[in-house]
């Protein structure tokens, strides 16, 4: 989208509003697809990452399976028309309720710890699963996003492979999946490569005979800043397919590959709308304040990540060094510091990137301060997706909730 685009839809809807790209969405789950040419190939969008009502309907016109991580992630997919069929249902330390809970909806679930894998049998015997390995392969583009090695709560052991094995025989569970996930923004290229190989390791005959897929997560890394190197999604997907065609002719016969993509398939399509309201001069520091914070795009306080940001409505200023800072009462309310960006007036627009993966969807009212309201463009035409709700709206929808304002 331009940056004249991103103004009428400013001037249009408000601030802050995150504005999500159907169209490119749609190119890079389709880019996403073609890369990996496997006949029974299934791309499971990993909805933690954007629950956005309109994304969530894209998908599943394009054939999209879904990741689910909590109930509230199956209600929202099942409402947005997925059939449960299409959903797995990663089970991350949920408790009996939960299990109860999702269990009677039928939705395949996957499970990464032998203690749930037990209590999971003992309650569903005869029933079907999928059983998550930690991949033993540590990457990721911070601490706080790696899920593979020992440090990590994620995934059943390689070594314990053959106690889970007998606990699904002792409860006549069909494992039809074997599952894992290294991490978030995968540095090292051959990361899902090795991590494949374990899984192999994993699948030998007669341990899990009833496979019909082998999911391998997603992770796939996103380039954010200016210089950063993009991943070449087309010769990964060749070497994938090789080596898993080489895996299923040694199995016995084709299996499922799956994958669970978030922030490859949606973050260069998100856009978080700002204005400036006040410009400080602090001796050394030029602060440039808006009117949004970092519960409503937490992952530059979170993970010190980096979003590119335009000043938008006036892109040939003469670039200064600005501290982009929020509205809330924390110090570390940043978006960005020491960032150089074309001359930034009060009541300008700024255009924080690459912001349609784990923003919003991490997002919350902290300062009783009501999230952005969301909007998609499809065919290049700006529509409400969400509206952003008023504070009084916000107190109303808190107190409506607690017996105590009765």
């Amino acid at each position: 989208m331009t940056p004249d685009h991103l103004i009428e839809i400013a001037d249009q809807f408000g601030t802050p509003t995150y504005v999500y790209d159907l169209d490119q969405i749609k190119v890079q789950y389709q880019t996403f697809k073609t890369a990996f040419p496997w006949p029974l190939l299934k791309i499971c969008y990993a909805m933690k990452a954007n629950y956005n009502p309109s994304v969530l309907k894209a998908f599943h016109k394009l054939g999209a399976g879904i990741d689910a991580v909590s109930p509230g992630d199956l209600h929202m997919a099942t409402a947005c028309g997925f059939y449960v069929k299409d959903i797995i249902y990663t089970a991350n330390n949920i408790t009996d309720a939960e299990m109860k809970e999702i269990a009677e909806t039928g939705v395949l679930m996957n499970i990464g710890s032998l203690s749930r894998l037990e209590k999971y049998g003992r309650t569903y015997p005869g029933t079907r699963v999928c059983l998550r390995f930690n991949p033993d392969v540590v990457d990721g583009a911070h601490d706080k996003i790696k899920t593979g090695g020992d440090l990590t709560k994620f995934g059943i052991l390689l070594e314990d492979a053959d106690t889970a094995a007998a606990v699904t025989r002792r409860y006549d569970l069909k494992v039809t999946g074997l599952h894992e996930h290294t991490g978030s923004g995968l540095k090292k290229a051959d990361s899902i490569l090795k991590a494949m190989e374990q899984i192999f390791s994993v699948a030998v005959p007669g341990r899990f005979p009833d496979l019909e897929f082998l999911d391998f997560g997603g992770g796939f890394k996103v380039a954010y800043e200016p210089d950063e190197p993009d991943i070449d999604i087309n010769i990964l997907g060749r070497a994938v397919v090789d080596r898993f065609s080489g895996f299923c002719d040694r199995y016995g016969r084709k299996l499922g590959l799956w994958f669970e993509p978030g922030k490859y398939l949606t973050a260069n399509a998100g856009t978080l709308l700002v204005e400036v309201n006040t410009i400080k001069r602090n001796r050394s520091r030029i602060i440039c304040g808006t009117n949004s914070g970092f519960p409503q795009l937490i992952r530059p306080m979170f993970y010190d990540a980096w979003h590119t940001i335009d000043n938008i409505s006036h892109p040939l200023g003469s670039p200064a060094v600005y501290d982009v800072c929020g509205n809330i009462c924390e110090t570390g309310d940043l978006f960005a510091a020491g960032r150089a960006i074309p001359e930034i007036r009060e009541s300008d627009i700024l255009a924080i990137r690459d912001a349609g993966a784990y923003c919003y969807a991490m997002g919350g009212t902290y300062n009783l301060r009501p999230m952005p309201a969301e909007v998609v463009v499809e065919n290049g035409v700006p529509r409400l997706s969400r509206r952003r709700m008023t504070p009084q709206e916000l107190v109303e929808s808190i107190c409506s909730e607690s017996p105590d304002m009765v």
